[in-house]
């Protein structure tokens, strides 16, 4: 005997979203996902979307792909196997999102740290990665003893000095002596590289480390060395578990599950936003027990600060590094200065590659 819907059933059966049978959801990687900091996260998401809906999306990626033609081409072929939406995971390929959109005006492109948006059919998201820069710099203040950290960065780009005057601000705001000292190794993702730059800020006499690069050799000879660092994107804690502090978590998944279901559901649009640790795209790998008790409290203090809405780690007075005002008291930084930033704040004596 067949079973009924009552009306207040069929009426709540009728009004659900209709989802897609199969979506086909495409992310494109600028490093392996094996490097255990930026793409290592942005996968994790890949296979939260997939735990999440199952049978119901069929994912793909391509990793290691270069800027310009290389990724012209992965998002292309993407795109004519019928990929629904397609997440392109690194700042430098914003000219490659728009341009392959502009040909594909039925498919979602999804572009991470992004800033341009050509066409309806481009979103954007990013991470307030300051905030957790702002965090760990106060811990490196409090917890130097030399007044040296070491810095190693990926490219002279907006995020990345927004980065470095975030945890120096927050350093130095805690320890007047302190420096930092930045290397540059125009790369993402380069172990050998990486263990180069801490080598030499180690001789430079850094007892800590900081990095805004992916994999896990900074870590591995700062242990070694005896000395201090934080980890990047995800726990890097088990590579060096003597030395690891903390360090921001990138969280992508609830945001991607997100557009995923909005494109099963057929309510995708293209959005900008710029999420942080209140939204919980930013958290931190677990806190050391190197790390005293009363600054664990400071760090947490601030967490709590930050994401009530009632600190913002770029609130003057602050000066740009020649000594001309930026921020006046109590003024806070515009989003727009922020994702434009290419200059130090004072005190920083590194320069700024061009």
């Amino acid at each position: 005997m067949k079973k009924l819907l009552t009306v207040g059933a069929l009426c709540a059966a009728l009004a659900a979203p209709v989802l897609a049978d199969t979506t086909k959801v495409g992310f494109v990687y600028i490093g392996p996902v094996g490097d255990h900091g930026w793409t290592y996260t942005h996968d994790l998401a890949r296979r939260a979307v997939e735990a999440e809906f199952g049978d119901g999306v069929q994912t793909s990626y391509v990793e290691s792909v270069g800027y310009g033609a290389d990724a012209e081409r992965v998002m292309t072929q993407m795109a004519l196997s019928g990929t629904d939406i397609i997440f392109a995971t690194s700042f430098g390929y914003g000219p490659d999102v728009n341009t392959v959109a502009a040909r594909f005006p039925n498919v979602a492109f999804e572009h991470a740290t992004g800033y341009i948006q050509e066409s309806s059919n481009v979103g954007l998201y990013n991470a307030r990665f300051y905030e957790g820069r702002a965090v760990i710099g106060h811990i490196a203040g409090k917890m130097t003893e030399t007044n040296k950290v070491g810095y190693i960065a990926s490219f002279p780009i907006p995020e990345v000095i927004m980065g470095i005057n975030s945890a120096y601000l927050h350093a130095k705001a805690v320890n007047p002596d302190v420096e930092f000292n930045v290397v540059w190794v125009y790369s993402w993702y380069n172990p050998a590289q990486e263990a180069a730059a801490a080598e030499a800020l180690i001789e430079q006499g850094a007892d800590i480390i900081m990095q805004h690069t992916d994999s896990t050799a900074p870590l591995t000879v700062a242990q070694d060395a005896g000395i201090m660092a934080f980890g990047q994107a995800s726990d890097m804690s088990a590579f060096a578990p003597e030395s690891h502090l903390t360090g921001i978590l990138d969280v992508w998944a609830p945001y991607y599950i997100d557009r995923v279901r909005a494109v099963k559901e057929g309510t995708w649009e293209a959005g900008n936003v710029w999420h942080g640790i209140v939204d919980g795209m930013v958290g931190f790998a677990p806190m050391s027990e190197r790390i005293p008790a009363d600054v664990r409290a400071e760090a947490e203090a601030m967490i709590e600060a930050i994401a009530a809405g009632e600190y913002h780690p770029f609130t003057g007075p602050i000066n740009k590094q020649d000594g001309t005002p930026w921020l006046a008291e109590g003024e806070v930084a515009p989003d727009s200065d922020l994702l434009t930033i290419d200059f130090y704040v004072e005190g920083i004596t590194s320069d700024i590659p061009k």
